[in-house]
């Protein structure tokens, strides 16, 4: 007992499974082609930075291909929990160019979501998924973290049409513990830009519209960083955020242009940490 109290609190009061491994060594162990983007997603410092621990119950919002999940479903370990948040079903048709068949395919993500878990750590977490308007009652007030990695633009975008950030906000807000964070990495426009340019539909948001939101959700900021800055990113009004890599939107196979985006690099990105109020 006198143990495990002690490693509880080595760990930041969350016990290690027996599997577990360390934050470095989880990163360290992925294939090639996902730790070709470390460099520009820093998802040690950026995980530490949100002080993701074994044992925890994380929510990923927008998990998609599981670049992030790969990572937090064996730090939290057998010890923890992950869900995986969705858009509601609803919002695929709103960006107007998802086929009836690809709408289909994203919805059907949600629930795919605990398969693709358990099939990256023989220590995985358990695992739910759900949509910000389907969150179940038994997750409710169980979330220590909830990161919003690269997934807020889309949900400010159809605000104004469909109320999109303050639903998934306030599902937010009801999923964390009363202790509970969240963390936020986001593609950061320049504070003087058009706020109609800056409304996520190019991909950016301005990190104050950022804090705006989450303080007027019941939420307030308790630490910045600049662990995902890029200066060398600036966009004009002119400019969408998928240009950059990985994407290269609008490059196609021209050589010169790919080279001038990966000039630049990823994004600037803003990365907050916000606590329950």
């Amino acid at each position: 007992m006198i143990r495990k109290t002690l490693l509880a609190i080595a760990c930041g009061g969350f016990l290690l499974g027996a599997q577990a491994q360390s934050l470095q060594e989880i990163v360290d162990a992925r294939p090639a082609e996902m730790k070709q983007r470390d460099n520009q997603r820093n998802p040690i410092e950026t995980l530490t930075f949100f002080d993701v621990q074994p044992g925890m119950t994380v929510a990923e919002a927008l998990p998609g291909g599981g670049w992030y999940t790969r990572i937090i479903a064996p730090l939290v370990g057998s010890e923890g929990t992950m869900y995986g948040i969705n858009y509601n079903d609803d919002m695929w048709a709103r960006f107007g160019f998802f086929t009836e068949e690809a709408i289909k395919d994203q919805i059907e993500r949600t629930t795919q979501f605990p398969g693709m878990v358990a099939e990256i750590t023989e220590n995985a977490p358990a695992a739910e998924g759900f949509t910000f308007a389907t969150v179940p009652d038994s997750a409710k007030g169980t979330a220590d973290r909830i990161l919003f990695i690269r997934a807020l633009h889309n949900l400010n975008r159809f605000e104004e049409e469909a109320q999109t950030m303050t639903n998934a906000l306030t599902a937010a807000h009801m999923l964390l513990k009363e202790d509970g964070k969240i963390g936020v990495v986001q593609h950061r426009a320049p504070e003087s830009a058009n706020d109609a340019w800056a409304n996520g539909s190019a991909g950016y948001l301005k990190q104050s519209t950022v804090i705006s939101l989450f303080e007027k959700a019941g939420f307030k900021l308790v630490a910045k960083s600049e662990v995902n800055a890029n200066e060398n990113d600036n966009p004009t009004e002119a400019d969408i955020v998928w240009r950059l890599p990985p994407t290269y939107f609008g490059a196609g196979d021209d050589a010169d242009k790919r080279a001038a985006a990966d000039a630049i690099g990823e994004s600037d990105r803003m990365t907050l940490l916000f606590e329950k109020q």
